[in-house]
C-alpha cells in the first residue's frame, strides 16, 4: 500500500518561514511528477507547485520568488521551502505524487492527509 506522509506544517508570523516535507513509502515502481496543492477555508485546492521527475518545476504565481519544490529522488521525497510566508498563504497544503506501484501498471495520483500552515501574528 502507497502513503504519502506530510510533516513540518505550523504556525508562523507573517514573512517567516517554513519547509514542508512529504515521504513517499510502500510498493513504489516509478514516481514521475510530485508536488504540493493546498487547500484555503471555502476554496478550492489549487496546484501550488510542482516538479518532474526530470527536475522541471512549475509554481503557482503567487508563490513564485518565495516557495521553492525539490526533491530527494532516492529517499522518495519532495519538500516545499516556503518563505516570505503571507497570511494568504494560510491553508492546508496536501502532498501529491503520480506513481506506480506495480510494473505494466499506469502511474496514477496519490495524496497525503495534509499538513496545516497558519500565518497569523
Amino acid at each position: 500500500q502507497v502513503q504519502l506522509v506530510e510533516s513540518g506544517g505550523g504556525l508562523v508570523q507573517p514573512g517567516g518561514s517554513l519547509t514542508l516535507s512529504c515521504v513517499a513509502s510502500g510498493r513504489i515502481v516509478s514516481i514521475n511528477g510530485m508536488g504540493w496543492y493546498r487547500q484555503a477555508p471555502g476554496k478550492q485546492r489549487e496546484l501550488v507547485a510542482s516538479i518532474t521527475s526530470g527536475g522541471s518545476t512549475n509554481y503557482e504565481d503567487s508563490v513564485k520568488g518565495r516557495f521553492t519544490i525539490f526533491r530527494d529522488y532516492a529517499k522518495k521525497m519532495v519538500y516545499l521551502q516556503m518563505n516570505s510566508l503571507k497570511s494568504e498563504d494560510t491553508a492546508v497544503y496536501y502532498c501529491n505524487a503520480e506513481l506506480s506501484s506495480w510494473l505494466g501498471l499506469p502511474a496514477r495520483d496519490y495524496w497525503g492527509q495534509g499538513t496545516q500552515v497558519t500565518v497569523s501574528s
